[in-house]
């Protein structure tokens, strides 16, 4: 519960930094500054911009650093002891990029109030609801004493490089928030900082939350057979699992046994809580209000494959793996290469990769031995239970228990603390207690008008009709949602990536990823031996009887909770050298049900993007074998399995000729490969949205639109089929039953209309890049609302091809629209993309390729903050530089960090 002065007023739950209009003030001072003097300005700029050349003095040394730096401003990092690297990849981290992980480091501990005032409440509300920062504490107890030792190492090397730093010489974004009156200085990073942003991209991967919110609500609109044709089964025929070999035996999972009855335990018959809607309506809001900050958990997936060498033309296995998460300014990855000059028990270290600014250590990348790389396996970690409250106690197999609370109080800029109560299940924390936040402090209210979230316009009228169809709870009994989720159980996760790191063979490298708790991952692996391999890793709950994981469960029911235990590691699903010698990783199932028991999840991605990154990687050994130039080829294929099945039915309408059918001559010779400068392309993708507003909007709630993706390929797949579904009719029409082709039709005459509105009469002109661009905006000053401020931090204007589950996923939102001069138009913008690429051939490493979505810096205006972004956009990689010699003869800036004497 919340008590607090909130000025009387009831909001929603918003991105908080698209409210920060107090920014007003920042632009007249701003512009009065530029007008004074440019050389003012250009100072003040670039007072920040890191030292990359000569030397400093760093407390805390043991002996000298060298960070050699490209071209690009990517530093590589010499050291003698584990101490020194740890120390000076923390110092390094915070010259680039500083405000990144402070306000990070605000965000995840539910503090962003204190830097940006009330219009991020609500964020931290959330944030410290879900208790990011008590799990992480408790966390840092549990660590290895080498891991503990690097995250104090690394937050030294921050705290040095802050020591009597004035907040403008750390960053531009500091100097602007001075002009605003914040008085600020950064206090110390520390280990548990660094710990708290492994939650936040927990968040982000978290699994199917939504989906399950989603499902009940599709239902309670529509009836469950209906809504169960949305939520298809993952088809097993036609997209194969990544793993197809193999069962759980009596030690853990075998490549190569076969499945027999009771080999794996049985979690039962799945059920769902009547009541769980009604309760829905009062969560509403609540997992949407993080802003993209702290990632949303939709439309993220991932591409990772490894092909063995009797595929390639080296004869050696070739890695590559391309993360696609929300797109951000700085983006979420910052390039690093950490090397002991000589490599010893005591320093161990000689790797390269991708880290994140604010954590020790490489993510994802190789060492000298071994590389490795991510794709989200999206187990089903998290569950929504409906509880029965009565007043501080809840029930639970007839009984009533205590619930269990704590103090939380918040800080707001400018305005007076709030006190939070967070009250909890044993489930978890209860989200219900944010749905409402009355005009005399009570709760977060759900019943405000969500101009970002029409799905919660929906849910009262739902949750007010299925209360009155609900059970009798009894006199003063309320229905709460409860939120259980396994990164909420402390783990070392943190031990797993250091571990991961220095990993040196196949056995090592699966012993460091067992403490990997989350985000669940799909790890592919090779190695300098020749091996390829995969693992799958993450704390998955083990349910009883009653929840299958779809649907919010009666948490008031002993049958439909987690059994307290998880399916143990050794049972995950790994397999080395796999027959056909190639494994591919793209969000699909991980193995078939058939042969693997324990629920892993049932809303897997669809498996378009696995199935054509196998089918593309087997044309190329066809042709004579596989290298990096090809590999990296396959990361930018732009084929759209949605427009292969759809564009035959969109050729079969009968449309005028001349104006109207200039589209459909269009499609008859396009080859579904979805480039920036394609004509056809972005008619395709017009009527697809088209197809999908006039198909399903006019009877799922708002909120639940078509976004385009994955499940909607399949869905409409299915449909197109079955030309008088019910889903084809409009329900708003009177006395007309509309069938596909009427839908169709309609969608092909209004998407011509609107190209010819947006971009040109002229259907040859059309280009789907100039619908689909990249615009990458900075999380906080970016999204002030004042364009003189957003200008110096916001970069945009890439028109680049791919889309929503093709190959190269630049994905959009088929739902969302923007506001124009012209009015509200829908908004074909990228919202996911590759964070990352890079290419890994294990007979050679410094011919390994990589590419950032965005520069290493943090630094609006620095050379390196968007340089990479231009490379990216065009399918480009820079050469990655790994042996001493090969990072010598690129080096560009050479820094030495002398100890202090």
């Amino acid at each position: 519960m919340v008590e607090g002065t909130t000025n009387g007023t009831r909001r929603g739950f918003r991105a908080w930094s698209r409210q920060l209009k107090w920014f007003a003030g920042i632009a007249v001072v701003l512009v009065i500054a530029l007008v004074a003097g440019l050389t003012t300005a250009v100072v003040t700029v670039r007072r920040s911009w890191p030292q990359t050349s000569g030397e400093l003095v760093v407390p805390g040394l043991e002996g000298e650093v060298r960070v050699v730096r490209d071209d690009a401003g990517i530093p590589q990092i010499y050291a003698d002891s584990m101490n020194d690297l740890m120390l000076a990849q923390g110092y390094v981290h915070a010259q680039d990029r500083f405000f990144e992980m402070d306000v990070r480091r605000h965000a995840t501990a539910g503090r962003l109030s204190e830097l940006f005032g009330e219009a991020s409440l609500e964020t931290d509300l959330v944030v410290r609801t879900l208790g990011w920062r008590d799990v992480a504490e408790q966390e840092v107890k549990l660590l290895q004493p080498a891991t503990r030792n690097a995250l104090d190492a690394y937050a030294e090397g921050v705290n040095a490089y802050l020591a009597g730093r004035p907040t403008g010489d750390i960053s531009l974004e500091y100097t602007l928030l001075g002009l605003t009156g914040l008085d600020y200085t950064p206090e110390d990073w520390s280990a548990v900082d660094s710990l708290a942003w492994l939650k936040a991209m927990a968040w982000d991967l978290r699994g199917n939350l939504e989906e399950e919110i989603g499902r009940a609500l599709t239902a309670a609109a529509v009836g469950p057979g209906r809504a169960a044709a949305l939520h298809p089964d993952y088809p097993v025929a036609e997209h194969p699992p990544i793993v197809g070999q193999g069962a759980v035996g009596p030690d853990g999972f075998d490549q190569d046994a076969e499945p027999t009855e009771g080999s794996v335990p049985d979690q039962g018959d799945p059920a769902s809580a009547p009541d769980a809607v009604a309760a829905l309506a009062r969560t509403s809001g609540v997992v949407s209000a993080l802003p993209a900050l702290l990632g949303k958990g939709d439309g993220i997936g991932s591409n990772g494959w490894v092909v063995g060498g009797e595929h390639t033309t080296s004869g050696a296995p070739i890695l590559a793996n391309d993360p696609h998460l929300g797109v951000s300014l700085p983006g979420v990855w910052t390039q690093v290469g950490l090397h002991c000059r000589t490599l010893s028990a005591q320093c161990p270290l000689d790797v390269a990769g991708f880290s994140f600014s604010g954590v020790p250590g490489v993510v994802i990348g190789h060492n000298r031995d071994i590389a490795w790389g991510f794709t989200n396996l999206a187990p089903d970690v998290t569950d929504l239970f409906v509880e029965r409250l009565d007043g501080d106690e809840w029930e639970y197999d007839g009984r009533l228990r205590p619930l269990t609370t704590r103090e939380e109080t918040i800080e707001v800029r400018d305005g007076d603390d709030i006190s939070l109560t967070v009250r909890s299940t044993d489930h978890g924390p209860l989200l219900s207690d944010l749905a409402e936040l009355s005009d005399d402090g009570g709760r977060l209210d759900s019943g405000v008008d969500y101009t970002d979230d029409g799905l919660v316009d929906q849910l009262d009228q739902v949750g007010d009709a299925a209360a009155e169809a609900g059970p009798d709870t009894g006199e003063g009994t309320e229905l709460g949602v409860s939120l259980a989720w396994t990164a909420l159980e402390p783990r070392p996760t943190a031990d797993a990536l250091l571990a991961l790191n220095m990993a040196s063979d196949w056995d090592s490298f699966r012993t460091a990823l067992a403490g990997f708790a989350a985000p669940g991952q799909n790890v592919v692996y090779a190695d300098t031996e020749g091996h390829i391999g995969y693992q799958a890793t993450g704390l998955v709950p083990i349910r009883r009887r009653g929840n299958d994981g779809r649907q919010p469960a009666a948490g008031w029911l002993p049958e439909t909770g987690w059994t307290g235990r998880h399916i143990p590691y050794e049972d995950l699903p790994s397999v080395l050298d796999p027959e056909g010698g190639v494994i591919t990783t793209a969000n699909q199932a991980v193995i078939d049900p058939a042969r693997y028991q324990p629920f892993l999840t049932s809303d897997w991605d669809q498996g378009y993007r696995s199935t054509r990154i196998g089918e593309l990687l087997a044309e190329e050994v066809a042709a004579g074998g596989i290298d990096v130039e090809r590999m990296a080829a396959v990361q930018l294929d732009e084929w759209s399995a949605m427009g292969a099945v759809l564009t035959p039915y969109l050729l079969g309408i009968d449309l005028p000729a001349g104006y109207y059918s200039d589209g459909q001559r269009l499609l008859r010779g396009w080859d579904h490969q979805e480039r920036a400068d394609s004509a056809a392309a972005a008619y395709f993708n017009v009527v697809w949205r088209e197809v999908l507003r006039r198909t399903f909007t006019d009877e799922l709630p708002e909120g639940l639109a078509p976004d385009g993706g994955d499940r909607w390929f399949s869905v409409v797949t299915g449909l197109l089929q079955r030309p008088s579904s019910p889903w084809w009719d409009d329900v708003e029409t009177e006395d007309v039953v509309e069938k596909r082709d009427d839908v169709l039709e309609a969608a092909l005459l209004a998407a011509r209309d609107e190209l010819t509105a947006r971009q040109s009469p002229k259907a040859d002109e059309w280009t789907w890049g100039a619908l689909h661009e990249l615009d990458l905006r900075s999380s906080t000053l970016g999204e002030s609302g004042i364009g003189v401020v957003e200008a110096l931090f916001n970069r945009g204007g890439w028109d680049v091809g791919g889309g929503s589950s093709i190959v190269n996923a630049t994905g959009w939102d088929a739902s969302a629209t923007t506001r124009q001069p012209q009015g509200t138009v829908a908004d074909y913008g990228v919202v996911t993309a590759p964070s990352m690429r890079m290419v890994v051939p294990m007979d050679d490493l410094d011919a390994a390729r990589w590419i950032n979505l965005t520069g290493v810096s943090g630094h609006a205006f620095h050379p390196h903050y968007t340089d990479q972004t231009d490379l990216w956009a065009r399918g480009d990689t820079l050469p990655w530089a790994f042996g001493e010699d090969a990072v010598e003869d690129a080096g560009e800036d050479v820094l030495t960090l002398q100890p202090q004497d």
